[in-house]
């Protein structure tokens, strides 16, 4: 039977506002131990912000990011699945549009994340990749 991405997406979301600091980001994703918050204004998805994304676009940039808000760093182009998806349609469209985090979108509303990560466990749970993205961080 296939595995559907409800059954290994992530429900917790963090979702902030564009206007949002990157350095007020920083921290949730610190203090929640988290790599993706969620961008949405007024209960619009606006974007998806990685810990990755702030580095490239906010601080690689160099100068002071205290004025810098999330969206100037958000990835605006989203890619979903729906939770009854089949996990290997989340798989394709993360490869094919080369995104490591896809929304989960069910009737217009977000209910999850789906990350590489989150496959990879679920997938491999027996292997090394399993092990490494099931693995607790090392702070």
């Amino acid at each position: 039977m296939a595995q559907l991405v409800r059954e290994i997406m992530t429900s917790d979301i963090t979702m902030v506002e564009p206007q949002t600091s990157v350095v007020e980001v920083a921290r949730l994703m610190r203090e929640q131990d988290i790599g993706a918050v969620v961008v949405a204004e007024n209960g619009r998805l606006r974007g998806l912000v990685t810990d990755r994304d702030l580095v490239v676009r906010a601080l690689a940039d160099g100068g002071s990011v205290d004025d810098r808000t999330v969206y100037s760093a958000c990835s605006a182009e989203l890619v979903s699945v729906a939770p009854d998806d089949d996990v290997d349609r989340a798989v394709y469209l993360m490869g094919a549009r080369a995104v490591r985090r896809m929304l989960v979108v069910e009737d217009g509303r977000l209910v999850g994340i789906v990350s590489l990560g989150d496959v990879a466990v679920a997938r491999h749970a027996d292997s090394a990749l399993g092990d490494i993205s099931a693995a607790d961080p090392n702070h």
